[in-house]
């Protein structure tokens, strides 16, 4: 991991604001959603980007019955 130097106290709700110089860096506009991990006592904040259900892969996800599906698992179901 690498350290950026920068450091935010949480307020009295628990949050905790991101420098817009980290939101440009990392392309997280307002209203977008992170997801949160914990690893011991580490927590990783990640931009939530929804995955194919089958591959893991985030990329031209399409949403079925509910579902998050990838074109290329899509198109390997239509062929199956």
């Amino acid at each position: 991991m690498k350290s950026t130097g920068i450091v935010r106290k949480v307020d009295e709700l628990g949050r905790v604001v991101l420098p817009i110089e980290l939101r440009r860096t990392l392309d997280i506009a307002e209203k977008d959603a992170l997801e949160i991990y914990v690893d011991g006592s580490t927590i990783i904040l990640k931009k939530y980007e929804p995955a194919c259900i089958f591959c893991n892969d985030a990329k031209d996800v399409i949403s079925y019955k509910g579902k998050n599906i990838c074109k290329n698992c899509m198109q390997e179901l239509k062929n199956s």
